[in-house]
Order: C-alpha cells, then sequence, then structure tokens
C-alpha cells in the first residue's frame, strides 16, 4: 500500500491535477534547499515526492485556493 493514501490526500486538495503541481514544487524545493519539515528519521518516504505528499497529509503545508486569496494583500 502506498503512503500517504491518494484518498486522503485528495480530501485536502480540491484536484489530482493541483495536487501535482503543489508536491513537484515542494520536492524541487526540498532538492534546491536540503530544508526539510520533518526529522528525515519520522519520513516513511525516502525520495523527496513521497516527503512531500507526507507533508501534506500531515497538514505542514497549507494549501488555499484562489478565492481565498482574492480577499488578502500580498506584502512585497
Amino acid at each position: 500500500m502506498i503512503y500517504p493514501s491518494i484518498d486522503k490526500l485528495l480530501n485536502l486538495v480540491d484536484s489530482k491535477y493541483r495536487l501535482v503541481h503543489i508536491v513537484a514544487k515542494r520536492s524541487d524545493e526540498m532538492t534546491k534547499t536540503g530544508y526539510l519539515q520533518k526529522k528525515e528519521s519520522e519520513y516513511v518516504s525516502t525520495k523527496n515526492i513521497g516527503r512531500a505528499l507526507e507533508e501534506i497529509a500531515d497538514g505542514l503545508i497549507k494549501i488555499t485556493t484562489e478565492k481565498e486569496e482574492k480577499g488578502k494583500i500580498k506584502l512585497q
């Protein structure tokens, strides 16, 4: 069985395409910076793609929709 489950992830993200986009960006960020949000020993996966999926499943990455972003002011 794959961890985390795609069903659990799709309850947190509105589409598979958005999930893939977020995971790819986070995985690339991990590769470039080496920053992990949990201790390396706490991850089930050894690869950054799996680690990014785990971070989403654990609620470590906040996913917002465009509707939520419209009323916010972006600081530079």
